[in-house]
């Protein structure tokens, strides 16, 4: 159950949770509900996203099962989310991995947030990411979307190349998102159903630009 912390100065919410995969689908329902209940509409969809991939990360390298808790923490214009386990092993976001999966939750955060990085606690350690509340919030969008295009035609390698070392950004998107759609379905999520949220989301941010 989640614990809240509303006081005058601070919104603060402490969601413990087992690492399981039966468990994401809960843990991303209470992240969205705590979220709308603070009035941030605009960041549920992408901190539901980051609160899964730290969550899967901690089955992947702690172990399923394991205790953990996640806090959301509005900071000035930032959203702080921590997930907590049991481990002092440190990740690490490689440039370069043999396992398909390694670091795969690790780039993503790289890509959603202004800042993620590991703090060592008493009883283990606390993965954390800050992503913008504030009117910046679109320039750090295009700013993301830059860096998953830059990282998606590096795994990609020469076969999207629209002539001799050029990439045109405009044929990398489709590939982008139609492989996140294959990602999606792989996690019995509705790719109809996303696609409709984004071009809302997208809809509502541009107008309000």
């Amino acid at each position: 159950m989640p614990v809240y912390d509303e006081g005058e100065r601070r919104l603060r919410c402490v969601l413990p949770f087992e690492a399981a995969p039966a468990e994401l689908h809960l843990l991303r329902k209470a992240v969205k509900h705590n979220l709308e209940h603070w009035g941030a509409l605009g960041v549920t969809d992408e901190v539901a996203l980051i609160a899964t991939e730290l969550a899967t990360n901690v089955i992947q390298h702690v172990g399923e099962g394991a205790p953990a808790t996640l806090v959301l923490e509005p900071r000035g214009d930032r959203l702080r989310v921590e997930v907590h386990d049991g481990s002092r092993a440190v990740p690490t976001l490689s440039a370069v991995c043999a396992e398909e999966e390694c670091g795969r939750g690790l780039h993503l955060l790289a890509s959603l947030c202004e800042e993620w990085g590991t703090l060592l606690t008493g009883a283990g350690k606390a993965v954390w990411c800050e992503i913008s509340l504030g009117p910046a919030q679109q320039c750090a969008r295009i700013q993301r979307a830059t860096a998953v295009l830059d990282e998606y035609c590096r795994l990609a390698g020469p076969g999207l190349m629209a002539g001799p070392g050029r990439v045109v950004p405009e044929a990398l998107a489709p590939e982008v998102i139609a492989d996140l759609l294959h990602w999606l379905a792989a996690q019995g999520g509705d790719p109809d159903e996303v696609l409709d949220q984004a071009l809302v989301r997208y809809e509502s941010a541009a107008g309000a630009a």
